[in-house]
């Protein structure tokens, strides 16, 4: 039988499917590359000002060697401000995601909430927690204005917020390299330039927050301060308490500033409190050299014991026997319970690339611990603690909070 002959496709037929073909897979390579370099559209993308890098803090002690990380430098995310947010608010997150510097938390109790406030890019933002686990942030909620005495594009540090009198106070230090203090020039190449803790107020904890005085600085203008705090005494008088910056002073001092009563201005001359090379740990670890010693304060914060005695948590460095220096949080006990001392220096309170600290007491009353790690990924870390009456004892570091603990910064060794 003879089978029958296959069905010939015409060659102008075939040649014209493979065209078809080739032009339909260009278009597919066209569309897949916009794709992939198309803007993303959803709502992380928003641009908002949430933590930002800031200026480089001016907290550098003696010169350091070679190998270390210079305190306040941009190594190991060293720099004042933080990125944590910088595609938008985002919910479900953990304080190991979060590149933070200075942090302060706010435990809200009308709403059960705790608020952590940042820097954030020209301004200050929030994170929100009901659990100390997870955070919802970053949100914008102060702007530094165009028309003040500081410069919006040198950002801000250490934000603070209390409550008093029925509103929420920002104790946060803005800059303004453009206007020179004395003696001029620079120390450590860092430039004495006006700095100061300025104050703003808000009817809410999520602002927005607004400058209480604009025009000039709350502190002396050519006191180069930063790192201001509240502190209201027995008497119910408010108080900043400040660092008053090594740039300026060599050796770095505490210092206080009563108050107005609606915290708009000073309410007189600022009073002495102590001096960083009073802490008897830091002269331990210096070596004589031809460098000039420089001593860093800094991060202060007032806490009163269930016992009435007046600590203040505050920041510095300790040389390592490698030569290098490490970030410390530190302790101070007032003598005679007053704010104005005189004050005794207690052994270092937590180690390791540690500073900046704050305590507050969770909605279940733990007492806890907040501190930065700045030179290692500029992580928070979180510490249970117990008031010991007349000091402070680190009982559980809170690992669930925190994220794993990590070891010595580089070219350094615990002690």
């Amino acid at each position: 039988m003879k089978m029958p002959t296959p069905l010939r496709t015409p060659r102008s037929f075939v040649l014209f499917a493979l065209l078809l073909i080739g032009s339909a897979f260009v278009v597919i390579l066209s569309l897949a590359r916009a794709q992939a370099t198309a803007p993303d559209a959803s709502p992380d993308s928003a641009s908002v000002p949430v933590p930002a890098a800031t200026p480089t803090p001016n907290a550098v002690p003696a010169a350091a060697s070679s190998t270390s990380t210079t305190p306040g430098g941009r190594r190991g995310g060293g720099a004042r401000g933080g990125r944590g947010g910088a595609r938008g608010p985002r919910s479900g997150q953990h304080l190991i995601d979060i590149n933070l510097h200075d942090p302060w938390i706010l435990a809200e109790a009308s709403t059960k909430t705790y608020y952590m406030y940042v820097p954030g890019r020209g301004g200050m933002a929030y994170y929100k927690s009901k659990d100390l686990l997870t955070w919802d942030g970053a949100y914008p909620c102060f702007t530094i204005p165009d028309d003040s005495w500081a410069n919006p594009g040198e950002g801000l540090w250490a934000p603070e917020v209390h409550f008093y009198k029925g509103k929420y106070y920002m104790f946060a230090t803005l800059h303004n390299r453009n206007v020179e203090v004395p003696p001029g020039g620079s120390m450590g190449g860092h430039a004495r330039q006006m700095r100061s803790t300025t104050i703003a107020v808000s009817d809410t904890p999520e602002g927005p927050f607004t400058m209480v005085k604009k025009a000039d600085t709350i502190a002396p203008h050519d006191f180069m301060t930063l790192d201001g705090t509240f502190y209201i005494d027995p008497a119910g008088k408010p108080w900043m308490v400040y660092a008053h910056e090594w740039v300026q002073k060599v050796d770095g001092t505490v210092e206080a500033l009563p108050l107005k009563d609606d915290l708009t201005d000073a309410a007189g001359d600022p009073i002495y409190l102590f001096k960083a090379s009073d802490a008897p740990w830091i002269n331990e670890t210096r070596v004589p050299s031809s460098s000039e010693n420089h001593y860093v304060t800094d991060g202060p914060e007032m806490w009163r014991t269930k016992d009435g005695h007046l600590l203040m948590l505050w920041s510095s460095y300790k040389r390592s026997p490698e030569g290098n220096d490490i970030y410390v949080e530190t302790v101070a006990r007032s003598k005679t319970g007053e704010l104005k001392g005189p004050w005794e220096q207690l052994p270092i309170l937590v180690d390791n690339d540690s500073g900046h600290g704050m305590l507050f007491k969770t909605f279940e009353g733990q007492l806890m611990l907040f501190i930065q790690q700045p030179f290692q990924g500029a992580r928070a870390k979180v510490y249970e603690v117990e008031d010991m009456g007349d000091h402070l004892r680190t009982t559980k570091f809170r690992e669930d909070f925190s994220g794993p603990p990590l070891g010595p910064q580089r070219g350094q060794s615990v002690q």
